[in-house]
Parts: C-alpha cells; sequence; structure tokens
C-alpha cells in the first residue's frame, strides 16, 4: 500500500543536474520512498530539453512514472502565496514569475504529502516560510 508520506518529487534542480552532469545520481538510485513526477517539473524541464537524450529521458519518466498535478486550490494559493511576497519583500514582476512555478512544486508536493527534494534551498525555504506552503515537507540536497 503507497501512504501519502512515502512520496517523493524530485524538483527541477535535482534532475536537471542529473540530466546534464549525473550529479545526485547515487543518491537518487538510493532515494528512500516513491517517486512521483510533478507535472511542473516536467514542464520546466521540457523548456530547457536540447538535446536528444535529455528528451527521450523525459519520455521515459512521464511514461513511468505517475504524474502529480497542481490543483485548482494549488493554483489560487499561489497566486494568494506570491501576492503576500511581494507585499513582504517587495519582490518584483520578474521575480515572482520566476517563483510561481516553485511555489506551485511545493504547493503540489504539500497537498500529496510527498516530500519534496530541491538543491534550491533558498527559494524553496523561502516558499515553505509562508501559511500556505505550511506542512511543506522538504528535503536540500
Amino acid at each position: 500500500m503507497v501512504t501519502s508520506s512515502s512520496l517523493v518529487i524530485l524538483d527541477t534542480s535535482i534532475l536537471i543536474g542529473y540530466l546534464r552532469t549525473g550529479q545526485h545520481q547515487d543518491r537518487i538510485n538510493s532515494l528512500a520512498g516513491i517517486l512521483r513526477n510533478s507535472a511542473v517539473v516536467l514542464a520546466e524541464l521540457w523548456r530547457g530539453a536540447s538535446k536528444p537524450a535529455e528528451r527521450a529521458y523525459l519520455r521515459t519518466l512521464e511514461k513511468n512514472l505517475p504524474v502529480l498535478v497542481p490543483s485548482k486550490q494549488n493554483w489560487l494559493d499561489s497566486g494568494e502565496l506570491l501576492s503576500q511576497m511581494r507585499l513582504d519583500r517587495g519582490f518584483t514582476p520578474e521575480k515572482l514569475r520566476n517563483l510561481h512555478f516553485d511555489v506551485l512544486i511545493a504547493l503540489t508536493a504539500r497537498s500529496h504529502g510527498a516530500r519534496l527534494v530541491t538543491s534550491d534551498r533558498s527559494d524553496f525555504e523561502l516558499i515553505a516560510s509562508y501559511k500556505a506552503a505550511k506542512a511543506l515537507s522538504l528535503e536540500i540536497w
């Protein structure tokens, strides 16, 4: 039986390192938990996939691992969270656009009870500090 607490989502920052240089390969191979894709992570990876091997790997990921998709509530909460960040920190529209996908990844992981593995410490710790993302299980590599 799969419990939500055993689910793991790898953030774009982890998978880019793995795809381009093999970074984190040992950690990924020994990761405890059941891997799931994030539709947002896959979209970010597709946006930057420039080599045939990268595109083939993404097709394999899509085929072999279930894809978790942001819900309507995740989208709505993401807008509210980003609005609060703008008020609290004075972020520019560009910074907010750059953070939006990370917020969606975090909220999707949280809503499924999945642990999110990332190497983007600053952005995800910031996101996790907001009420909308409380209870986010975050692992930084």
